[in-house]
């Protein structure tokens, strides 16, 4: 059988200083495509997150919360608030080619691992700094996290029903972007340095990343001058594209197009209202979507959502369930691209994770170790790079270094 290749980064190192999701959600990633990821984390305790249960895995210590940001990675504890800690993680700086951290703004110059420190020992080393607001302007000093920044940010503004409360996403939304982007950053300063020998300080604020990827409804404002309001389950700029009532749950009905619009109304026995003048072409049905959604929703209600997705695929109009996490699952297109992975584990034998989505025919970008222990591979590193014996660690670790 032929050795699994390599994954496309598996010529890098990172050094993760990084802690809760945004910061390790960009780790994972680069972990997931081959890069070997170092996770540095307090002895006592390690990153906040592993506690933030229950749901725990069984006969582990481990938060559900900790094993949805981490795999992949290799932990090492590491005490960074004594002097001998500040220098084994320099030391492993000037072995890696990224440090990813989510400090406060200046919170690692006091250690001496800011950027301009560890610039010093390592030129070309690429450097991400993700906070809450950024390395400047007038709220840089503030904490940030995804919550507050959700609303300060206008998407929750956007989400919720029309006369509810104001909503947040059901997942750190802003957390995840950000080192979605955060890792496209790095990714390219590399390339950068790869050309030029050049590092680079790369600096991601939550609050950017949450204004950049408000998308159209950025553009509705900036284009009207007319701030968009919530809507529910309804799209600000197509008609019909919301979830309806049906006879037994919901469906999505997502029409793209006019086109998809006349055959949704024929199946639904009404071809007439793709005729009518108010809702011909997808602008008048926005225009006119008081009308019209209302009509929509008496037709969907008349069938089940499975006899809707089974008349409406056939004749390639858009739709779908609204599925619960054990359908999501339990779905075979899911099932078919490998969405669940699962590994081994050192205390509960085996864990099931999320695979990573990206998909290459030749290069491998799934997870090939469980998120790990906390300290799981504290001496195995410390001993291949930074050449530490035994005895070093074990005084080390005797000092509360380790």
């Amino acid at each position: 059988m032929a050795d699994t290749p390599a994954g496309p980064l598996s010529h890098l190192r990172i050094l993760d200083l990084s802690r809760v999701l945004a910061g390790p959600w960009c780790g994972q990633l680069l972990a997931d495509l081959g890069a070997e990821v170092i996770k540095i984390e307090r002895p006592q305790g390690g990153d906040d997150t592993r506690g933030w249960g229950p749901p725990f895995l069984a006969d582990s210590t481990e938060s559900a919360y900790y094993l949805s940001c981490n795999r992949g990675k290799k932990s090492v504890t590491i005490d960074m608030a004594s002097p001998d800690g500040q220098a084994l993680i320099r030391d492993l700086a000037t072995k890696c080619d990224v440090v990813l951290e989510n400090f406060k703004v200046g919170g690692l110059k006091k250690y001496g691992l800011d950027y301009d420190s560890l610039k010093a020992v390592k030129p070309d080393l690429i450097y991400c700094s993700i906070t809450g607001f950024g390395q400047d302007g007038p709220y840089a000093q503030r904490a940030g996290y995804d919550f507050m920044i959700q609303g300060m940010g206008g998407i929750m503004s956007l989400t919720g029903e029309p006369d509810g409360l104001p909503t947040k996403t059901g997942v750190a939304f802003t957390d995840i972007f950000t080192g979605l982007y955060s890792t496209v950053a790095v990714l390219a300063a590399l390339t950068k340095r790869d050309r030029s020998g050049e590092g680079q300080h790369i600096d991601m604020a939550l609050l950017d990343v949450q204004v950049g990827v408000l998308a159209n409804q950025a553009m509705n404002y900036l284009t009207s001058g007319k701030a968009p309001r919530r809507m529910g389950n309804a799209h600000p700029n197509i008609v019909p594209y919301q979830a309806f009532a049906t006879q037994d749950g919901h469906l999505i009905l997502a029409v793209g197009n006019d086109g998809q619009f006349a055959r949704f109304c024929t199946l639904a026995g009404r071809p007439d209202l793709a005729e009518d003048e108010r809702f011909r072409t997808n602008a008048s049905r926005v225009a006119n979507r008081a009308e019209l959604v209302p009509v929509v929703a008496g037709l969907v209600a008349m069938r089940t959502t499975a006899d809707w997705i089974a008349v409406l695929e056939d004749q390639a109009v858009p739709c779908g369930p609204i599925n619960t996490l054990d359908q999501v699952f339990a779905d075979p297109q899911v099932i078919a691209r490998g969405l669940k992975q699962t590994l081994p584990h050192p205390q509960a034998g085996t864990v099931d994770l999320v695979a990573n989505p990206i998909r290459y025919n030749e290069w491998p970008s799934v997870a090939t170790s469980a998120p790990p222990t906390l300290g799981q591979d504290t001496a195995a590193v410390l001993g291949s790079l930074l050449g530490l014996s035994d005895d070093q660690q074990t005084a080390l670790r005797e000092k509360g270094v380790l």
